[in-house]
C-alpha cells in the first residue's frame, strides 16, 4: 500500500512538473543573434516536444525549410532535433541529467540554431530539470568507529555522508539516527560537498558496561515521498588514548601546475602527538568524506604526510581541490585530527584554439560589394586568462577580412575589396587563431571560396582592325576568311555570336553580298568579286556574348581584292571598219632604215605583270626589211627599200601579257610600198580632214587632263593616310610595300588608231612589278593633228612624282 501511494505521489509530482515546465524566453537581440531558454524534465520519452522555437522567436514558419533551419552540433547522437517545417524542438533520446550534468546544480544544454539567406543564429538553452530517480546511497553498508571510554560528552565524529546523484531538493536533505542514550546526530551543511552527518557523544561511554554500540543511520532526500538509504554504525569502546595528533599549521594551501606528472609532491602535512609509543605514532590518510574524483587524483604517504599527484591534473576540468586530511595515532583507539587542505591548479597553455565555420557560402559573385558576408567563424579556447584569449586573422594578401561580432569570439568573414574572377577565380583562405599564452598556440583552418562569374567583359577581337587579301574571281558561297573574338568570362557569358553590321547605306551595300557564321565567325561571299570593278571595301563585324545583359564589341574588316590575269589584251590599233585587228599602212619606196611604219597599240584591263604587254612578230614576209620593238609595238624599217622588194608586205603581230598563264591577241598589218608622190597626196587628204577637229578637242582634253590629275592627287592623299593608319597598328599593305614599285604614281601613253588619237592615263610600272596601286587606267579619245609622215613618240610621261 505504501509503494502504491509513493508511486501515485511520484506520478502526481511528475505531472505537476510537466504542467508547470516554464518556458523562459530570454531574447537578447544583437544583429542576427537571439537566445531562448526552455526547461524539460529528465528521462522524458523520445519525441517529447520541448517548444516551438519559430513561434517563440516570431519567425515565419513558411520560410524555415527554404532557409535551411537546423541545429549546428558536433555530437554524433544529439539530444535534440528541430523540425525544419514548423520550428518545433523535439527530444531525440532519453536524457539522464546525472549523466549529462554530474554535480551541477543547474543543468543547461546549449544549442545553436542557424537560418540562412539571410543569416540568423539563435541560441537555445534547454534546462534539464531533475526528478527524484535516485536513492541516497552510502559507500559501504557498515561503518565501525572506535571510541575510547575516556572521551567526554560532546565529542563529535564525522560520519560517511550518503551520496545522491540527484540535485536540489532531490539530493540528501536530512539524516536520522535511531534513538539511543549515548549519541545524537548533527548535520553540517558544507555547501559544495553537501550535508555531512556528525555523530555527537552526549553521554560518556563505559566500556565495562557496554563495549559495543550498534547504530542505524538513515539518509533521506527531499522527494515526496522521500527516498532513503541506511548504514550500520558500529561503535567500539576502547581504552584510553587521550591525545590526538595536532597539525603544526592552522591552514594548508598550495598551488599545482596543470599537467603535473604523476608522483609530483604537492605539499607535506605535519602533525604531532603528545602520547608516547604507538599512541604517539602518527599516520596520515585522505578522509573518506572526500569525493571520489579527489581520491583518484591525489594520494598521501601515510608515514610522511606527503601529498603527491596520483592522476591527471586538468585545469579545464577542475581549477581547485579541497581535501580533508586525517592524522591518526596508533593508539587504541587511535585519535584523529582533520585538516582542510586547498590546492589551486595553475592553468597552462595546453589547449590550442578551435575554429568552427558556420553558414559558409562556398561561392560568391565577382560583383559582390565590399562588406559582403561569406561565412561566420567562431573560435574557442578551453584555457583561461591570457591562455584563453584568442586573436583570429587571415593569412596572406587576399580581398577578405575578419570582422569581429558583438558576441565574444565570433567573426564574420567579409569581402574588403572588389573581386575579379578573370584575375583570380578562387581563393584558399587560411584562417589562423592564436592565443595569448606563453608560448602561444595556433590553429589554422583552410576555406575554399569560388568566385562565380558575372558578365562584366565584352568580347575582344584577336586583331583590330582585320585586313584580308582575296583574289578576284572567288567562288560564290566559298569561305573567304574568318574573324575571332574571345571573352574573358565563362559559360554563357563567354558564348559569342557574330553578325555583320548592316546600316543600309550605299557605302555599305557590299555587305548585302556577305554572310557570316554566327558561331565561328567564318565569312563567305554570295558573289564573285571583280578587281576591275571593285578594288577594296570595308565593313564591320559585331561580336556579342550570351550574358544578361549581353555585351558586344565591333571590329572593322578591310578587304583588298587582288588582280588575276583574267583579261586578254585588246588591240586598239590597227582596227578595221568591221572591228577586226587589221590595218593597212602605206610607206614611200624611198624611206631610209629606221623609218616608223606604224605602231601597234593594245590595252589590258589587268595591272602589274598581268597588264604588262610584250609585242613579237609572229609572221612577216621579209624579216630583213621590218623590225618590231617588243615593248612599244613600233614597226620600223631595218633597211632602205630596193626596186626588187615586193609592193605589199603582211605582218602578223602577237601581243601577250606577262601573267602566270599568259593571254594574247594578234593584229595584222599590211604595208604597201608606194611611190613618193602618191604618199604625199594621201597625207594631204588626211591632214585636211583632221585639222577641223583639233580646235574643239583641245579644250576638252585640257579639262579632262586637269580632272584626272586632281583625282590622282586625291588618291595619293588617301593612300598616304591609309599607310600612316596601318603602320600605327603594325599593319603593312601589300600594295604599298611592293619592292618593284619605282615610286612614280601615274603616267600617260598616247597612241593612234586610224583617224583617231588615244591617251591612256594610269599608274606607272617598272619592269618586273607585280602589283601597282591606283585605279584602273582611263582612255581618252583625242583628234589627231599630226600628219602621217610625223612619228608619234609614245613614251611614258610622268604626271606625278
Amino acid at each position: 500500500m505504501l509503494m502504491i501511494m509513493e508511486q501515485r505521489a511520484s506520478n502526481a509530482q511528475r505531472t505537476g512538473l510537466l504542467l508547470t515546465v516554464f518556458i523562459s524566453l530570454i531574447l537578447s537581440w544583437s544583429g542576427a543573434f537571439a537566445q531562448i531558454r526552455y526547461a524539460i524534465l529528465e528521462e522524458v520519452k523520445e519525441g517529447t516536444v520541448v517548444g516551438n522555437v519559430a513561434k517563440d522567436l516570431g519567425l515565419d514558419k513558411g520560410t524555415l525549410k527554404d532557409r535551411k533551419y537546423r541545429i549546428v552540433t558536433d555530437a554524433k547522437d544529439p539530444h535534440f532535433h528541430v523540425n525544419p517545417d514548423d520550428g518545433t524542438l523535439y527530444v531525440s533520446r532519453e536524457i539522464d541529467r546525472e549523466e549529462v550534468c554530474d554535480g551541477s546544480n543547474t543543468c543547461l544544454l546549449n544549442l545553436k540554431t542557424v537560418l540562412e539567406n539571410p543569416l540568423e543564429i539563435h541560441y537555445v538553452s534547454v534546462e534539464i530539470l531533475d526528478v527524484n530517480d535516485n536513492t541516497p546511497n552510502f559507500q559501504s553498508k557498515d561503518k565501525t568507529i572506535d571510541i575510547f571510554e575516556s572521551v567526554t560528552s560532546g565529542k563529535s565524529f564525522l560520519l560517511q555522508p550518503a551520496k545522491d546523484p540527484d540535485s536540489g531538493v532531490f539530493s540528501v536533505q536530512q539524516y536520522k539516527l535511531n534513538p539511543n542514550e549515548h549519541f545524537r546526530l548533527e548535520v553540517k551543511d558544507k555547501g559544495k560537498e553537501g550535508k555531512i552527518p556528525i555523530l555527537i557523544l552526549q553521554k560518556q561511554l563505559d566500556r565495562e558496561t557496554v563495549s559495543r554500540h550498534s547504530l542505524l543511520l538513515t539518509a533521506l532526500d527531499g522527494g515526496k515521498p522521500p527516498k532513503s538509504g541506511e548504514i550500520n554504525i558500529i561503535i567500539n569502546v576502547l581504552d584510553v588514548n587521550d591525545n590526538a595528533p595536532i597539525f603544526t599549521k592552522d591552514s594548508y594551501s598550495g598551488k599545482l601546475t596543470e599537467n603535473a606528472p604523476v608522483g609530483t609532491t604537492v605539499m607535506q602535512m605535519n602533525a604531532t602527538d603528545l602520547d608516547e609509543g604507538v599512541n604517539g605514532e602518527v599516520v596520515y590518510r585522505i578522509s573518506d568524506n572526500v569525493m571520489q574524483e579527489i581520491s583518484e587524483t591525489f594520494e598521501i604517504i601515510t608515514s610522511t604526510g606527503e601529498i603527491i599527484v596520483k592522476g591527471e591534473i586538468d585545469f579545464e576540468q577542475n581549477d581547485e581541490y579541497e581535501i580533508e586530511i586525517e592524522a591518526s595515532d596508533k593508539g587504541l583507539p587511535p585519535l584523529t585530527s582533520e585538516k582542510h587542505v586547498i590546492i589551486k591548479v595553475v592553468d597552462m597553455n595546453d589547449n590550442a584554439p578551435e575554429i568552427e565555420v558556420t553558414s559558409f557560402s562556398s561561392s560568391i559573385p565577382e560583383d559582390s560589394r565590399p562588406g559582403t558576408t561569406v561565412a561566420l567563424i567562431s573560435v574557442n579556447d578551453r584555457d583561461s586568462g591570457l591562455n584563453g584569449k584568442v586573436t583570429c586573422t587571415i593569412e596572406g594578401d587576399v580581398p577578405f577580412t575578419l570582422s569581429p561580432s558583438l558576441q565574444d569570439k565570433m567573426y564574420s568573414l567579409v569581402t574588403k575589396s572588389t573581386l575579379d574572377r578573370e584575375t583570380q577565380s578562387q581563393y584558399v583562405l587560411s584562417i589562423a587563431a592564436t592565443d595569448h599564452g606563453q608560448p602561444s598556440l595556433k590553429s589554422e583552418k583552410n576555406i575554399l571560396i569560388v568566385i562565380s562569374d558575372v558578365n562584366d567583359n565584352s568580347p575582344e577581337f584577336v586583331l583590330t582592325p582585320y585586313s584580308f587579301y582575296i583574289t578576284e574571281g572567288n567562288e560564290a558561297g566559298a569561305q573567304l576568311f574568318s574573324v575571332q573574338a574571345n571573352d574573358k568570362d565563362e559559360g554563357e557569358n563567354a558564348h559569342i555570336s557574330y553578325h555583320i553590321y548592316r546600316d543600309g547605306s550605299a557605302e555599305n551595300k557590299v555587305t548585302s553580298f556577305l554572310n557570316i557564321n554566327s558561331e565561328n565567325g567564318q565569312i563567305t561571299a554570295l558573289k564573285s568579286f571583280d578587281f576591275e570593278t571593285l578594288k577594296s571595301f570595308q565593313f564591320q563585324v559585331v561580336a556579342s556574348d550570351s550574358g544578361t545583359p549581353s555585351l558586344s564589341s565591333n571590329v572593322t574588316v578591310h578587304v583588298f581584292i587582288l588582280d588575276q590575269n583574267d583579261n586578254a589584251p585588246v588591240i586598239l590599233y590597227p582596227v578595221s571598219s568591221n572591228g577586226s585587228a587589221e590595218g593597212v599602212e602605206e610607206i614611200p619606196r624611198n624611206v631610209n632604215a629606221g623609218h616608223l611604219v606604224t605602231k601597234v597599240r593594245a590595252y589590258d584591263a589587268d595591272i602589274g605583270y598581268n597588264g604588262w604587254l610584250l609585242f613579237s612578230l609572229q609572221q612577216v614576209t621579209d624579216h630583213s626589211l621590218f623590225g618590231l620593238d617588243r615593248y612599244t609595238g613600233q614597226i620600223r624599217t631595218l633597211r632602205s627599200l630596193t626596186e626588187t622588194d615586193e609592193a605589199v608586205h603582211k605582218l602578223v603581230i602577237l601581243v601577250k601579257d606577262n601573267g602566270n598563264v599568259s593571254l594574247s591577241a594578234t593584229a595584222t598589218v599590211l604595208v604597201k610600198v608606194v611611190e613618193p608622190r602618191e604618199a604625199f597626196a594621201a597625207s594631204d587628204v588626211k591632214s585636211s580632214t583632221k585639222d577641223s577637229e583639233d580646235t574643239n578637242v583641245t579644250f576638252y582634253l585640257m579639262i579632262t587632263l586637269a580632272s584626272v590629275s586632281a583625282l590622282f592627287i586625291i588618291s595619293i592623299i588617301v593612300l598616304i593616310a591609309m599607310q600612316c593608319s596601318k603602320s600605327s597598328t603594325d599593319y603593312t599593305s601589300k600594295y604599298l610595300q611592293d619592292t618593284n614599285y619605282d615610286g612614280t604614281l601615274c603616267h600617260s601613253i598616247q597612241y593612234r588608231s586610224g583617224d583617231k588619237r588615244y591617251m591612256l592615263v594610269g599608274p606607272r610600272m617598272s619592269v618586273g612589278s607585280t602589283i601597282v596601286p591606283g585605279s584602273q587606267a582611263n582612255t581618252l579619245v583625242l583628234p589627231d593633228r599630226r600628219r602621217p609622215s610625223e612619228e608619234v613618240r609614245d613614251r611614258l610621261k610622268t604626271c606625278i612624282l
